[in-house]
């Protein structure tokens, strides 16, 4: 294949690269309270990226640039997820970031992260996955911080810390597998490590995973989400969890997909998802603050999603289920994140009575959260059950029991939000007849309004999540095969 052939095929990447330079330079030459071209800018490059995509699809498997990046199922499906969330997360962000002296470096650097996601996903080369690490992580140091807060420094700080922790971790496991298999394309791993010592090949394995942990938000490489998405703004909290999310899990599965047998690594990574949906539940808990809550939630929800990594290869509902899931997931979460952005609330106490002031996005976060659950008939009701078959099916089934427990135990910081959203009348009644004076939470939750842009993204995810989970729950077998057969 030709070098024009191979940068054809990356044509989703290089319009993301594109619009990101593009954006940056026009927002130079902008006003700086008045750089909302630049949102355009990054729309469009993002529908490029979709679009090329789907034309993309009849022209099969294959890899280019000497096998390091892979063009199949996977890699199409991230693609189209991470850009479309990432498109969700701009025009959720639109009112926020309307007149921020820093509106063009903000879609800058998202593009810039969401090129470093879609290049996890595809690649096909240990040397490659650092560079795309990379890529990925050292904008959201930047996007963390934008906010210039006391908390947005310390999220950002807490978040370079740990990536750059974990980066190492992972430069070093690469550079042991390098050692070991003599080669850094996946093709050549499971050959070059069938007689390597297994003890080496673990601790190469751990590097490797303690990166990926960190962009995927699960454990150990977690510390960092509930501090980033109560410190970032709403936009780009939406975008942490989220969008680095697909590209590492897609890139777990596919490195765990070439490793040989000598290594037990789908017991290493059942314990993280393990450990992870565990942690990530019973820290939400006790969080008052909505999306420090939904921080510890995409926790959870890496463990949840880690469950069809551990079973690669031992399952043929395994890659289906977690691109499914990671669909569903994104929609959930971006729609949640979107209600938040639409009402400027902050905290569980801030929702009362907004089933009476706002029903319809009253009715997105009760379907968005709901779906996070896993209840039908929302679109994550089918990827988690999808899920749990996946790893019965691949020999894990006291993974898949504690998965189910977690996903019951869920349940209670979810209602524990949603319930004062319908305590509004009788509550007004009581504080009208009442000589105590209302606290600010409950004031701020009568006098905030609502925010075009996000409004309309949260009524968007919500009636896909929705939409989503009927239509999948009944065509799944037919679903299952056209995500096989890409």
């Amino acid at each position: 294949m030709s070098m024009e052939a191979d940068f054809a095929a990356l044509l989703p990447e290089l319009f993301l690269l594109a619009g990101a330079v593009t954006a940056l330079l026009t927002g130079s030459f902008l006003p700086r309270d008045r750089q909302s071209p630049t949102r355009l800018i990054g729309i469009i490059a993002l529908l490029g990226a979709v679009v090329s995509t789907g034309t993309g699809l009849s022209a099969g498997s294959r890899t280019v640039f000497e096998g390091s990046f892979s063009l199949d199922t996977p890699t199409t499906i991230a693609r189209l997820i991470i850009c479309t969330a990432t498109l969700l997360v701009i025009c959720l962000g639109a009112d926020e970031l309307r007149g921020s002296p820093r509106e063009s470096e903000t879609y800058a650097l998202m593009l810039l992260s969401t090129l470093g996601a879609l290049v996890m996903a595809g690649t096909d080369d240990l040397l490659i996955l650092a560079v795309a690490y990379l890529l990925a992580s050292i904008p959201l140091y930047a996007l963390i911080g934008m906010g210039r807060s006391p908390r947005a420094a310390e999220a950002a700080l807490k978040t370079y810390l740990l990536g750059a922790f974990l980066g190492i971790a992972l430069l070093l496991g690469i550079t042991i597998l390098y050692a070991l298999a003599g080669a850094s394309s996946y093709d050549q791993l499971r050959a070059g490590l069938a007689d390597a010592p297994s003890g080496a090949i673990a601790a190469g394995l751990l590097g490797v995973l303690a990166g990926i942990a960190f962009k995927a938000g699960a454990v150990p490489g977690h510390f960092w989400v509930p501090d980033a998405s109560q410190g970032a703004g709403v936009a780009v909290a939406a975008f942490l969890t989220t969008v680095p999310k697909i590209g590492a899990l897609v890139a777990a599965y596919r490195l765990l997909s070439t490793l040989p047998d000598s290594v037990d690594a789908p017991l290493v990574i059942a314990v993280l998802a393990a450990a992870s949906m565990t942690i990530g539940n019973f820290a939400a808990f006790s969080q008052t603050n909505v999306r420090r809550l939904l921080g510890w939630s995409t926790v959870s929800q890496a463990g949840y999603l880690l469950v069809p990594v551990a079973v690669a290869g031992a399952s043929d509902l395994a890659l289906p289920s977690l691109l499914f899931y990671l669909g569903a997931y994104a929609l959930s979460n971006i729609g949640a994140f979107a209600v938040v952005a639409a009402t400027g609330h902050d905290e569980v106490g801030q929702y009362r009575g907004l089933a009476r002031r706002s029903p319809w996005l009253a009715g997105v976060l009760v379907v968005s959260l709901l779906s996070l659950v896993g209840t039908p008939p929302t679109v994550v009701f089918v990827g988690k059950l999808t899920t749990f078959a996946a790893g019965w099916d691949g020999g894990l089934a006291w993974l898949v029991v504690v998965a189910a427990l977690n996903t019951v135990a869920s349940l209670f910081y979810y209602l524990r939000w949603l319930a004062p959203m319908f305590q509004g009348a009788e509550f007004q009644r009581a504080a009208t007849e009442s000589t105590e004076p209302s606290t600010p939470d409950q004031q701020a939750g009568d006098t905030v309004g609502v925010r075009r842009w996000p409004a309309t993204v949260a009524v968007l995810s919500g009636g896909l999540v929705v939409a989503g989970g009927v239509v999948a729950g009944l065509v799944w077998p037919a679903l299952e095969g056209t995500l096989a057969g890409l």
